[in-house]
């Protein structure tokens, strides 16, 4: 679909007469953009549905960032920076804005459900694009867990509050964390699996009022927690200098993971090429704003010292302002909701991402088979999800987020090169969206993605190397095999 009074763009052609495709040329081939567009949609079985305006759009973006960082990951990044936490948000921030500037413009010109994957297959070569997939598995596969373990602790925040009982650690942590076996996080990612199922339109109204109940949450921390803010709290601002708020900066990359999660919806829009560039930037800027005024209120309410170790420090901070827990509770109920939020968008993107691979021959075609009745990828959603829930029963939360923000910084990186060459290669392409000053603000963009990811710790980079290797050894193996683009070279 193009916008009215836009011209198709010109396929790509070469002259040349065909030859035996060596290793490097297989590694190399491109998708063309044309056909990339035409597929659309088309799964094993059926198609997905256009249902989607600029609303749901950019609540599934909010939907699946808005909570991650400040309900969750807070308590692990205040330690790091102390009040100077405020501008590691910022940086987060600004290095996801000038990603999501490249974003949008390849959302408005390659509207598919691969994201970045689909992004890099027309630009920079299969081989590429299967390793910016690869990444987007762990980033929003892993988030998704990740998440849940997070939203466990505040359903017991909920329970202790409401009911005055909650879940034993047993069964409510991970192992490591004092737990056997994390069924909160399990229930969450599956209670997301069932609204999934339903479909696209379904689950999209069913994100739209979980977003709205964790905004005017987070708006009533601030309203509360306001009242108990010190200056004091904000005296020793960069105790640990700028190397603390980078390493802050890197960790709470995971709180802005979502936002491009607009792009997988680009064959369930009705209008893609106008509304995913509006979705995607319209989110970061409202999820960048509450994030920073929340950050600011919750360090000038509790000393930074105290928020080490704390997953669920927002509630704790409302506790300690106006002495009741009423006020707790009722943020605990929002964290329960908003966190699910993000499972369900998160989990929505993964379930895209693997449906385009799918249908591309790199993984299986079970993930891209579509259910007639309600237009969703079933199975894809049901394996996704089992997967998804028994890595958040397993895995401690802090190793899951910095594995999270690794893989993503890396797919990013990869779509500001995206954003270049296609410029290069395909000038003459409508564009419903230009990234402003390209190349300039793509090279910023990639160079502060390597930037953050050289901050993360040794261990971060042990397991993605790992999971590199992992991935390589898929595609090698299965993947480049399959490939619908191989016929065409033999």
């Amino acid at each position: 679909m193009l916008e009215h009074g836009a011209a198709p763009p010109a396929a790509d052609s070469d002259p040349r007469p065909p030859t035996p495709a060596g290793l490097g040329t297989r590694l190399m081939r491109r998708k063309p953009v044309e056909r990339l567009v035409a597929e659309g949609g088309q799964g094993e079985g059926g198609t997905l549905r256009r249902s989607m305006g600029v609303w749901q759009l950019t609540m599934i973006s909010i939907g699946a960032t808005l909570g991650t960082g400040i309900f969750v990951v807070l308590g692990q990044a205040v330690p790091d920076a102390g009040p100077a936490v405020i501008l590691s948000f910022v940086l987060a921030g600004i290095t996801a804005l000038f990603s999501a500037l490249s974003y949008a413009e390849l959302a408005g010109t390659i509207p598919v459900s691969g994201s970045s994957y689909s992004y890099a297959y027309a630009t920079l070569g299969e081989l590429i694009a299967w390793v910016c997939g690869w990444c987007l598995i762990l980033e929003y596969g892993v988030s998704v867990a990740a998440v849940a373990v997070g939203w466990g602790q505040y359903l017991n925040e909920l329970l202790d509050g409401t009911f005055g009982f909650t879940i034993p650690d047993a069964l409510s942590a991970p192992p490591g964390d004092g737990g056997i076996f994390n069924l909160p996080a399990l229930l969450v990612v599956l209670l997301a699996m069932v609204f999934l199922l339903g479909g696209a339109k379904e689950s999209a109204r069913a994100n739209t009022i979980m977003v709205a109940v964790k905004i005017v949450a987070l708006l009533l921390f601030c309203g509360v927690a306001i009242q108990g803010v010190h200056s004091g709290n904000y005296a020793n601002f960069m105790p640990l200098g700028m190397t603390g708020v980078s390493a802050a900066g890197a960790t709470l990359f995971f709180s802005y993971i979502g936002f491009d999660a607009a792009s997988t919806a680009g064959e369930e829009a009705k209008n893609p090429q106008r509304d995913l560039p509006r979705a995607i930037m319209l989110s970061l800027i409202i999820v960048t704003t509450l994030y920073c005024l929340v950050a600011a209120i919750a360090v000038g309410a509790m000393p930074w010292q105290k928020f080490k170790g704390s997953e669920a420090a927002l509630a704790g901070i409302m506790k300690d302002v106006s002495g009741q827990d009423f006020w707790a509770v009722l943020l605990a109920f929002g964290a329960v909701i908003a966190i699910a939020s993000v499972v369900l968008t998160v989990l929505y993107g993964q379930t895209r991402i693997l449906f385009a691979m799918s249908r591309d021959g790199l993984v299986p075609k079970v993930f891209s088979k579509v259910h007639a009745k309600s237009g969703a990828p079933r199975a894809n959603t049901v394996i996704v999800s089992l997967f998804c829930g028994v890595l958040a029963a397993a895995i401690p939360l802090g190793q899951l987020a910095d594995a999270t923000s690794i893989g993503t910084l890396f797919a990013f990186a990869l779509v500001n090169v995206a954003v270049v060459v296609l410029r290069y290669k395909r000038p003459e392409m409508p564009r419903s969206f230009r990234t402003p000053l390209s190349p300039l603000f793509p090279v910023i963009g990639f160079i502060l993605c390597i930037l953050m990811m050289l901050s993360l710790d040794v261990v971060t980079w042990i397991v993605f190397g790992v999971w590199m290797v992992v991935g390589l050894v898929i595609y090698f193996g299965y993947g480049m095999r399959r490939s619908r683009l191989a016929p065409a070279e033999k």
